[in-house]
C-alpha cells in the first residue's frame, strides 16, 4: 500500500489531512467501532451495504489480501470476479490516499538476505540475545540517532523506556554515542547492565582477533538508571547531564523505541519545555494505552475538529499488524477462523448469562486442530460457566460456515486502521509546530518485521535539505 509522505507537506497541508481523516473516520465509525467477536450477536456482516455484502460474500483470504486490502503477491494481477460497487472503491481508494506511508526505501532488508536470523549489518556481539526484529529495529533507529544527534550537536543520548538496553548498547558501544538509559523496572536495569559487561567483554576479544572489525578509541558503556517518566511531571533525572570533560553545554537527543502509550507523550512534553534537548526521534506504539484525555489530541487544531474523538476500541485498532494480517490471508492460515470462532462463542455466552459481554478468553492453543464445539466448550470453562452445557451443533456450524464473511468485515476493519495511527502521529506532529518547533515523520523499519515503523522527528531549529541525509536506503 502506498500513502502519503509526512516529509514535504505545508503546515497548511498537514492540518487539511487532520480535516479529511477526521471526516472519514467518522464517516465510517460502524466499522471501526465494531468488535470482531460480536459478528454474529450484532449481526455486523447486516450492517453493511448490500452491494457490498456482494461484493465480499464468497472471497477467499488471498482474494481479499489481494483485492481489498490492495495487497497482491510479486507478480500478481488484481482480477475482480464482478464489478465493485464505487462507494466500496471508494473506501479502498480513500484508506490508501490518506494514511502516511510505511513503506521505506528498501523491500527486503539487505541485512538479512543471507541469513533470516542474523542481521549482516551489526557484527555477533550486537547481536547476542537480540531477535531479527530487534537487531533490525535498533540498527535502524541507532544510526538515524547518530545522524540527528551530528546535525544538531548533542552531546547527549537519552533512551526512555530502555528496557534490556539493546538500543543504548548500539548506541553507545557501536556507534560511540554518550547514552543515558531510563527505565522504570528495575530488574530490566539489572539485565541490562550484566549483559553491557558481556558485551565489552565480547568486543574485548574480537578486538584482540579481528582488530580492523571493531571500532577504536574510548568505549562508553550506556549509564542506566531506574527511573519512570511521567507524561505530566518533569522527570529531572532525565535532564542530568553525564560527567564529560571539557564539556561546556548539555544539548540531549531524546530517544524512544516503541515507547509505549503515555511514554511517547512525555518525550515530547520534554522536547517542548526543556530547552536542553535540542532533538527528538521517536517510535511509538500501544495507542489503545493513551490517556484519554490528556494524551490524545495533544494540537489545538485536531482538538477543535468535529469527530476528532478516538475511543479505546479506534486505537487498539490501529495497533494491528496490517501487512502480516494480509501475508496470513495469502497463505490461508488454518489460525485465521480464530474469530468466527470466538464470535461463536459469544452467542452462547449471552444465551446463557446475557450480562456477561466480551469477556477475555486466554488463548486456546491449536484452534485449527478443534471442532467449533469443543473450541466453545474450552471457551466456557475459560470464562467460568458449565462446559457441558447442551449445545446448538446446527446453529455452530451455520457460524462457521460464514467463516469467509467474518475475515472479510475483520480486513475492511483493518483497511481502516492506519488512517486512526494517522491521525494520532498527525496530532503529534501539529502539536509540535504549534509549539513553534519543526517535526516531521519517515518509515524506518520494515513493515513486515516492525509493524508499528513511523519515527517522529522533531528538532527546534530547521534541518532544511540535511533531513534527507535521515532518509537513507537499506544498502
Amino acid at each position: 500500500m502506498r500513502g502519503v509522505s509526512a516529509h514535504g507537506l505545508s503546515h497548511e497541508e498537514r492540518r487539511q489531512l487532520a480535516v479529511d481523516l477526521t471526516r472519514v473516520l467518522a464517516h465510517y465509525r460502524s466499522i471501526l467501532d465494531a468488535y470482531i467477536i460480536e459478528f454474529f450477536t450484532d449481526s455486523l456482516w447486516g450492517t453493511l451495504p448490500h452491494s457490498w455484502q456482494e461484493a465480499l460474500d464468497g472471497l477467499n483470504p488471498p482474494q481479499l489480501a489481494t483485492l481489498l486490502l490492495g495487497m497482491p503477491r510479486d507478480g500478481e494481477e488484481m482480477r475482480y470476479r464482478s464489478v465493485w460497487p464505487l462507494t466500496l472503491l471508494a473506501l479502498k481508494s480513500t484508506a490508501c490516499a490518506l494514511a502516511f506511508t510505511r513503506t521505506p526505501g528498501f523491500h527486503t532488508p539487505s541485512e538479512f538476505l543471507e541469513n533470516p536470523s542474523q542481521s549482516s549489518r551489526l557484527t555477533a556481539p550486537f547481536r547476542k540475545h537480540v531477535k531479527p526484529k530487534k537487531q533490525h529495529e535498533i540498527r535502524r533507529l541507532g544510526e538515524l540517532v547518530k545522524k540527528l544527534s551530528d546535525l544538531t550537536g548533542c552531546t547527549q543520548v537519552v533512551d526512555v523506556g530502555s528496557g534490556q538496553g539493546h538500543l543504548s548498547r548500539f548506541m553507545s558501544l557501536g556507534l560511540g554515542l554518550m547514552v543515558k538509559s531510563l527505565e522504570g523496572n528495575q530488574r530490566l536495569v539489572k539485565r541490562a547492565q550484566h549483559l553491557d559487561q558481556e558485551l565489552l567483554k565480547a568486543l574485548d576479544k574480537m578486538e584482540k582477533r579481528h582488530p580492523k572489525m571493531v571500532q577504536r578509541g574510548p568505549r562508553h558503556r550506556p549509564h542506566h538508571v531506574v527511573q519512570w517518566v511521567s507524561p505530566t511531571t518533569l522527570c529531572e533525572e532525565l535532564l542530568l547531564p553525564l560527567e564529560r570533560p571539557g564539556q561546556s553545554s548539555t544539548r540531549l537527543l531524546l530517544t524512544g523505541l516503541h515507547a509505549c502509550g503515555d511514554l511517547s507523550v512525555a518525550l515530547l512534553r520534554h522536547f517542548c519545555c526543556c530547552p536542553e534537548v535540542v532533538a527528538l526521534a521517536s517510535v511509538g506504539c500501544c495507542y489503545m494505552k493513551l490517556s484519554d484525555p490528556g494524551s490524545y489530541p495533544l494540537s489545538q487544531w485536531i482538538a477543535g475538529l468535529p469527530g476528532h474523538e478516538l475511543p479505546y476500541r479506534l486505537r487498539e485498532g490501529a495497533c494491528h499488524a496490517l501487512e502480516d494480517y494480509a501475508e496470513r490471508l495469502h497463505k490461508a492460515e488454518p489460525g485465521l477462523q480464530t474469530h468466527c470462532f470466538r464470535a461463536a462463542l459469544e452467542t452462547v455466552i449471552r444465551q446463557v448469562c446475557p450480562e456477561l459481554r466480551r469477556p477475555g478468553v486466554q488463548g486456546i492453543p491449536r484452534v485449527h486442530e478443534l471442532k467449533i464445539e469443543e473450541y466453545v466448550k474450552q471457551g466456557l470453562k475459560r470464562v467460568g460457566l458449565d462446559p457441558q452445557l447442551p449445545l446448538d451443533l446446527a446453529a455452530l456450524q451455520a457460524h462457521q460456515a460464514q467463516e469467509n464473511r467474518v475475515v472479510a468485515f475483520f480486513s475492511l476493519a483493518l483497511l481502516l486502521a492506519p488512517l486512526v495511527e494517522t491521525l494520532i502521529l498527525l496530532d503529534r506532529m501539529l502539536y509540535l509546530q504549534e509549539q513553534g518547533f519543526y517535526a516531521e515523520l519517515l518509515p524506518i523499519f520494515s513493515p513486515e518485521l516492525s509493524p508499528r515503523n513511523l519515527v517522529l522527528v522533531a528538532t527546534k531549529t530547521p534541518l532544511g535539505q540535511a533531513f534527507s541525509t535521515l532518509e537513507t536506503e537499506d544498502n
